[in-house]
C-alpha cells in the first residue's frame, strides 16, 4: 500500500523507503486527555459477558432445534472460546502495571499463547467430555461466540460516533 500523501524523496539513512514522513506533532496533555475521553477502551470483561450471553442463546437454539446433544455441543464450543478469553483477560490485568513496553509486549505474547494452547486442549478434550458430541454444533457455537469480538468492536465504534450511519 502506498502513501499518496507524502512526497517522494531520495532514499537515505533517515528515509530508507524513499518517502518523506509527514511532520510528527506530539499531543499535548490536554489533547491526549480529550482523545482518551473520545476513545475509551473496551473492557474485556464486557466482551466476555457478551460472549456468555451469545453462547446461551446459541446453545438454546441448537438444543431446541436439534436436540440436547447439539445444545451441549454448541455450549461446549462456546466454552472453548470463553474460558481461554477469561484466562487471557485475567493474565493481562497485571500487564497494565508494567512500565517497560518490551515486558508488556512479552506478557501479551505469553498470555495469548496460553489462550491458544488452552483453546486447542479444550477442543481436543471435547470427544471425551461431551456425550454424543455433535461436531457441527460445536463448531457453530465456537465460531459464533468468537465473532462476538467483532460485534463488540462495531458496537463500540457506533457508541463513539453515533452520527455515523453505515
Amino acid at each position: 500500500m502506498t502513501n499518496t500523501h507524502a512526497a517522494p524523496v531520495s532514499a537515505d539513512s533517515d528515509n530508507p523507503d524513499g518517502v518523506a514522513d509527514e511532520e510528527f506533532k506530539p499531543l499535548t496533555a490536554e489533547e491526549a486527555r480529550q482523545w482518551r475521553q473520545r476513545n475509551p477502551p473496551v473492557s474485556p470483561w464486557r466482551v466476555i459477558g457478551m460472549q456468555i450471553a451469545t453462547a446461551l442463546v446459541v446453545a438454546a437454539i441448537a438444543g431446541w432445534s436439534f436436540g440436547r446433544a447439539a445444545g451441549m455441543s454448541a455450549a461446549y464450543g462456546a466454552l472453548a472460546v470463553i474460558v481461554p478469553a477469561m484466562v487471557l483477560a485475567r493474565g493481562l490485568r497485571r500487564q497494565a502495571l508494567l512500565k517497560d513496553s518490551g515486558a508488556a509486549f512479552l506478557s501479551f505474547v505469553v498470555w495469548e499463547a496460553v489462550k491458544v494452547v488452552l483453546t486447542v486442549a479444550l477442543l481436543l478434550a471435547a470427544p471425551k467430555l461431551v456425550p454424543a458430541l455433535n461436531w457441527l454444533a460445536l463448531v457453530v457455537g465456537f465460531v459464533v461466540t468468537m465473532k462476538v469480538y467483532w460485534v463488540a468492536a462495531w458496537l463500540q465504534s457506533k457508541h463513539r460516533h453515533p452520527a455515523v450511519n453505515l
